[in-house]
């Protein structure tokens, strides 16, 4: 089966209880999933009223809330994506705001053909892409697509998985970072060597690997592509494909390593959520999960 077939599965099977990662009534319930999407949501909403966006497009749009939440500040909003369960709940979404379900369908932003459509009335100020990266084979393909998308001048709002935040976590994603990526190019002998040291102190047991999503036959987060990305490496891909202005947007901060927080979930959430839009911009490089690209087009 191919990748993208797969992530289709994946989400087809999640679509149905998506809008709670944006439920604020959870933010303080430790029971609960950690509600990240709502401390993202924030930052997005911010950022689209401060640069005054009008026309917005939304690659991979899940359940419709980000988009519904921009069109009650006034926006005009457009959005397609590859799971036709997540296609239903946002139309679904715009429907109950009033908003036109027309502007949502099915798009791959890996094949433009599938979306083309959506360009009939010209081009957009501001393109959002959560939880879209992670899931694609050929992120300079995808970039100089979005870039298509938008106007000169016109801003995107790109999510992506932090890789460096393995370096915090202590754990077997510790593990893989350190011998795949700051120790690619040693000897196989010696990375050996630094495998075994680390087995003996990491947490190697965690995270625990998603294989099934709960409830269903369909494949977990972790039998799909799920990428990593390197917040140095992503500045540099940006402005390869026209973008200036280049900024990180930090979220999903972890006050200790995440296998901590079966200890005193109550705690590690406050913490958490104490550290949400800190301000000092670099601790997010480790304490973070997932951060955002803000990017201007070059040109207007």
């Amino acid at each position: 089966m191919q990748p993208t077939q797969l992530v289709t599965q994946h989400y087809d099977a999640t679509a149905s209880a998506y809008q709670a990662r944006y439920n604020r009534d959870f933010l303080h319930d430790p029971q609960a999933r950690y509600p990240a999407n709502y401390f993202r949501l924030q930052l997005l909403l911010n950022a689209f009223i401060n640069k005054g966006l009008k026309r917005v497009i939304e690659v991979g749009v899940g359940e419709g809330t980000p988009l519904a939440t921009l069109a009650k500040a006034g926006m005009e909003v457009w959005g397609f994506d590859i799971s036709e369960q997540m296609v239903a709940q946002s139309k679904e979404r715009m429907r109950e705001n009033h908003l036109n379900p027309d502007h949502i369908g099915y798009g791959d932003i890996q094949d433009p053909v599938t979306y083309a459509h959506f360009l009939r009335e010209g081009l957009f100020d501001g393109l959002m892409a959560m939880g879209v990266m992670p899931h694609v084979a050929n992120d300079d393909n995808v970039l100089e697509n979005m870039a298509t998308m938008i106007r000169p001048g016109g801003s995107v709002f790109v999510e992506f998985r932090n890789k460096l935040f393995s370096l915090f976590t202590l754990n077997r994603l510790t593990h893989e970072f350190i011998l795949n990526d700051l120790l690619a190019g040693v000897s196989g002998e010696l990375k050996q060597k630094v495998a075994q040291e680390l087995e003996s102190r990491l947490r190697m047991d965690m995270p625990p690997l998603r294989t099934q999503v709960e409830g269903s036959n369909a494949p977990g987060y972790d039998q799909i592509l799920s990428r990593f990305h390197n917040p140095f490496e992503v500045v540099e891909q940006f402005k390869r494909h026209g973008f200036v202005d280049i900024q990180l947007r930090w979220y999903h901060y972890h006050p200790a390593m995440p296998y901590l927080a079966a200890d005193n979930p109550g705690l590690f959430r406050e913490e958490a959520m104490a550290l949400e839009h800190e301000s000092s911009n670099w601790r997010g490089y480790f304490l973070c999960s997932a951060f955002v690209v803000e990017a201007v087009k070059a040109g207007g």
